[in-house]
């Protein structure tokens, strides 16, 4: 389906930090009055995060969010996060046990999706959530997303903005690249914070908390908040729980080749701290993460980084080796998955 897409830049973030509610300014903007109308009628609007652009829908619309699915060539088993503008309306979604409350007050509105029990009662579709018992719910630090979800009360669904397996998109830029003839509207507010998706953490009576998917809150910061370790999961590429389980994702075009510790006829370099390997200058191209090896600088570069010298000419790129130390657990997850 080919459609005509705008891009726009809100003038003022000015909400409610407890509700999400759009304050005077932002809620009198043209674009977010668009916005808002074209979620309201089942239409997809790219919308910034915190993270990564998402591609926000109605997740009580199974239509909606069926044109999710299409835009995105994503298969329907994948199950989606549904943004909230509080976590008094993710209770409205979600049953939380004392696990999901702690993290909620703790890293809520940020970069952390929580799979909890659906309530019965909950209008969130199906679809949405895969057919499972269990649905995935974030409040964002973002204020547009945020405001967007309490404008036209409904959770948004919001997968991030590009093809499905492909890198994430950070800028709008990237969104038009892929999407452009296949949404409805693309809003534009700069590049990305952090850079790489929400941290998911399974929070279910019965099994303890586990880590679906690494992300923008380390593990470390979660389990000082539980008081204990997190469980771990691993990949699922038939009936994923979370979003981001399945072995293939994140994927340029080019191949990826991870640890790289020397460079080969063909290959660029995706680089990480101030030692290069001592033929760097084979590399047709170099793209540093962070020249002083700081994880969340390399975090927010990491997606824009892997579209860059994913371009003719490279044959593959050769990534250095990233310590696991705070986002870097993330950020290696997520090369994985690329190299996969």
């Amino acid at each position: 389906m080919t459609r005509p897409a705008a891009q726009w830049q809100p003038l003022h973030f000015d909400i409610n930090p407890q509700t999400g509610a759009p304050g005077a300014t932002l809620s009198k903007d043209p674009g977010f009055l668009r916005a808002s109308k074209i979620l309201a009628e089942g239409g997809l609007v790219a919308v910034p995060t915190e993270t990564v652009y998402g591609l926000a829908a109605d997740a009580t619309n199974a239509e909606a969010v069926a044109s999710i699915y299409q835009a995105k060539n994503r298969p329907s088993f994948n199950p989606l996060i549904s943004h909230l503008p509080s976590l008094e309306a993710a209770q409205r979604h979600g049953l939380f046990n004392e696990d999901a409350l702690k993290l909620a007050n703790a890293f809520w509105p940020g970069p952390m999706t929580l799979v909890v029990k659906k309530r019965e009662e909950s209008p969130i579709a199906d679809l949405t959530s895969a057919g499972l018992d269990t649905v995935a719910l974030r409040v964002p630090d973002s204020a547009l997303m945020r405001s967007l979800a309490f404008a036209t009360g409904k959770p948004l669904a919001a997968p991030s903005a590009n093809r499905s397996g492909r890198v994430s998109p950070t800028t709008a830029a990237h969104v038009a690249e892929e999407l452009a003839d296949r949404i409805d509207m693309i809003a534009d507010t700069g590049a990305c914070r952090v850079g790489v998706e929400s941290s998911v953490i399974l929070c279910v009576d019965g099994v303890p908390a586990t880590l679906l998917r690494p992300g923008g809150i380390s593990a470390e910061q979660l389990e000082a908040v539980l008081g204990r370790p997190l469980a771990r999961a691993g990949t699922d590429d038939t009936a994923p729980s979370s979003p981001g389980m399945m072995t293939s994702h994140y994927a340029p075009s080019v191949a990826v080749r991870l640890n790289a510790k020397e460079i080969q006829q063909g290959e660029a370099l995706l680089a990480f701290g101030p030692n290069l390997p001592t033929n760097a200058d084979l590399a047709v191209e170099v793209v540093n993460l962070s020249e002083t090896g700081d994880s969340f600088e390399a975090a927010q570069k990491l997606f824009a980084s892997l579209r860059a010298l994913d371009r003719p000419g490279v044959t593959c790129i050769a990534v250095a080796p990233i310590s696991n130390e705070g986002l870097g657990e993330a950020i290696n997850d997520r090369l994985k998955r690329a190299a996969a």
